[in-house]
């Protein structure tokens, strides 16, 4: 797959003066193109190197998805809004909200297959901290580095660890505050604050990288204008906000 010749295609799209067309993985690839002649140029490409080598390109596997409008495509495979993709949901409109949702629903959905565990008397409050930490935490941040949060999603987080009532046993209905519960679990660090932990520590290990593609997605600008009024937040506006510095 090495040999394609992608890398020498004009087909892709521009980023920071770089040709980007193709994103390959273990066993699949993701093909990037400005419109549908260029896709189709880069799918023969993939189709013919690839049947050198005795494989073939599962059809009923493919998934196209574009981030504009579309009439209709000329192109075999699925054509879709979203899909899961190494775990997360992908969009078409770029909106993390859609995963967020999605990693907090799992989320509450161990912590209910963990119910009859919460519930026993024989297990220390300390020790069921540690699983919501082990079992329920990692489910929920899982691609967190790459989310753009919004103020809306923020509540979403903080309402998640309302699950520390549960624990506790408090009922929704008590008048308690979402500070005395969490003093009393004293879980160390909230979940929001483990997600920016994590979001930071990927910041930090793309810009000790030199030269690399993950950088120039990241600070590389994509020709063209963006819309009139207000602006939707992007993953690197939120870096900008936490550490107080300007990129250029």
């Amino acid at each position: 797959m090495r040999n394609t010749g992608l890398e020498e295609a004009q087909a892709g799209i521009k980023i920071a003066g770089r040709n980007i067309n193709n994103l390959r993985y273990a066993d699949d690839t993701t093909l990037m193109a400005e419109s549908e002649e260029e896709l189709k140029s880069l799918l023969m490409k993939v189709k013919e190197e690839s049947e050198k080598v005795g494989l073939k390109l599962n059809i009923q596997k493919n998934k196209i998805m574009a981030s504009g409008p579309i009439t209709s495509w000329q192109i075999d495979g699925e054509t879709v809004s979203d899909f899961i993709f190494w775990g997360s949901k992908i969009t078409a409109d770029g909106d993390c909200s859609h995963e967020i949702k999605r990693r907090l629903f799992l989320g509450r959905k161990v912590m209910t297959n963990l119910h009859s565990i919460f519930k026993s008397r024989d297990i220390t409050l300390p020790t069921k901290v540690c699983l919501v930490k082990a079992m329920v935490f990692p489910v929920v941040m899982y691609g967190c580095e790459n989310w753009t949060v919004k103020k809306a999603e923020l509540r979403r987080i903080d309402a998640f660890e309302l699950c520390w009532r549960r624990l506790l046993r408090v009922p929704w209905t008590a008048r308690r505050s979402n500070q005395s519960i969490v003093k009393e679990i004293s879980p160390g660090c909230s979940l929001e604050g483990m997600m920016l932990k994590l979001k930071l520590q990927y910041f930090g290990h793309l810009m000790r990288r030199v030269d690399s593609l993950e950088k120039t997605l990241m600070l590389g600008g994509i020709g063209g204008r963006r819309k009139r009024g207000l602006q939707r937040m992007r993953w690197l506006d939120g870096i900008t906000d936490l550490i107080d510095v300007e990129f250029e």
